[in-house]
């Protein structure tokens, strides 16, 4: 029985010539020369001024934080369902996470909850275009206007996803990409920050490079206490190939969300990723919500696919619930407020959506989940 992953790249020859050609060329005076074409090509296809390559979304979260003076005693609020990654920089900044609720329909941050969690520290509200879909942004950021508070989109999972003709990771004063080996753009690891604002990207320039100015004379003279956070030039280079491969890598993941939503969607009971009328989804990763009448949680569901080596993940478990966060105040606040948050993370499950999956494993995965909620 073959094995079915859950998450993978498409490498085509294109990456294996960009790739070699850097490990060949990329030094001395070429050194940038990957890192430059990469960075000018993702930001022109976002629609931004400004585009720095990372070796992380979550350093990019970071370097936003750092650049817009976010630290101990401010709040900076998150949704409950996304990855740690999302979260996690705010505690590197010792400022306190404020968990919101999702939408019952997007998965994405409620705008009403959002709202809900502002209190006098709240500096910036981190959104998640979560699995590729959007939130209501024109209420998120009327919101953040209205209290004074700044936007840092993740967009990890969302390339090619838009708001009203808008891409995403466009919305925010940063804007922030994943390249992880399982996203649909992949760089192995990796990140890209996004800004239209000239004075954050020049702080980020010199933060992600151990306190330096970006051409200073003086390289190994040091001003601050900052960070190494730079991607190296073959990450660059396979970067800038899977860029001018977007298009086909996106086309392939709506697609295999089509394969998938002719079998299941219309299953009484089982519920998947939403694309409102504003919305272009990129479906990052087809995920479905069982109804509790099932009485299948998403462990349940994971072992008995992994049975038939159909490989899953669990729909994101909230924040509020982890380890991690067991000792936070608003941890517990969290768990009382977040009702959507805790209905659907229980029951949601994201299926495999790998960029070289076929349509008979696609249809072999639905089978399957239909013969277990079946009985």
């Amino acid at each position: 029985m073959e094995n079915i992953p859950v998450a993978g790249p498409w490498i085509t020859e294109k990456e294996i010539a960009y790739v070699t050609d850097a490990v060949t060329n990329a030094w001395y005076s070429n050194a940038n020369m990957y890192h430059q074409r990469f960075e000018k090509a993702f930001a022109e296809y976002i629609g931004v001024q400004y585009a720095m390559a990372l070796p992380s979304c979550t350093s990019a979260i970071h370097l936003s934080l750092l650049a817009l003076g976010i630290g101990p005693g401010d709040e900076v609020i998150v949704p409950d369902c996304t990855w740690i990654a999302s979260a996690a920089p705010i505690s590197y900044v010792n400022a306190t996470p404020v968990f919101a609720d999702i939408d019952p329909k997007s998965w994405c941050i409620s705008a009403k909850s959002f709202e809900e969690c502002i209190t006098p520290r709240t500096k910036a509200v981190i959104p998640v275009d979560l699995y590729g879909n959007m939130p209501d942004m024109d209420a998120l950021r009327e919101i953040a206007a209205k209290h004074n508070i700044a936007i840092i989109e993740d967009a990890a999972e969302a390339i090619g996803s838009t708001y009203k003709g808008k891409k995403a990771g466009s919305f925010g004063v940063t804007g922030v990409y994943s390249f992880h080996g399982s996203k649909t753009l992949t760089t192995g690891e990796g990140g890209i920050l996004l800004t239209d604002r000239k004075d954050l990207y020049d702080r980020i320039s010199f933060l992600r490079d151990h306190g330096r100015a970006p051409g200073n004379a003086t390289l190994f003279y040091n001003s601050e206490v900052a960070y190494k956070y730079k991607m190296s030039s073959m990450q660059a280079a396979l970067g800038l190939a899977q860029l001018e491969r977007i298009d086909e890598l996106i086309a392939k993941k709506r697609e295999t969300f089509k394969w998938y939503y002719e079998r299941l969607g219309n299953i009484d009971g089982i519920t998947m990723n939403s694309e409102a009328s504003d919305v272009f989804n990129s479906y990052w990763m087809v995920t479905i919500i069982l109804d509790p009448k099932f009485g299948i949680k998403k462990e349940a569901l994971q072992e008995k696919l992994g049975l038939q080596n159909i490989a899953t993940r669990p729909f994101f478990h909230p924040l509020s619930s982890l380890p991690a966060y067991q000792n936070l105040p608003q941890a517990g606040h969290a768990h009382e407020r977040n009702e959507v948050s805790y209905a659907l993370s229980p029951y949601g499950v994201n299926l495999p959506s790998a960029l070289n999956l076929t349509e008979s494993q696609v249809d072999f995965v639905c089978q399957s989940v239909k013969q277990i909620i079946q009985g």
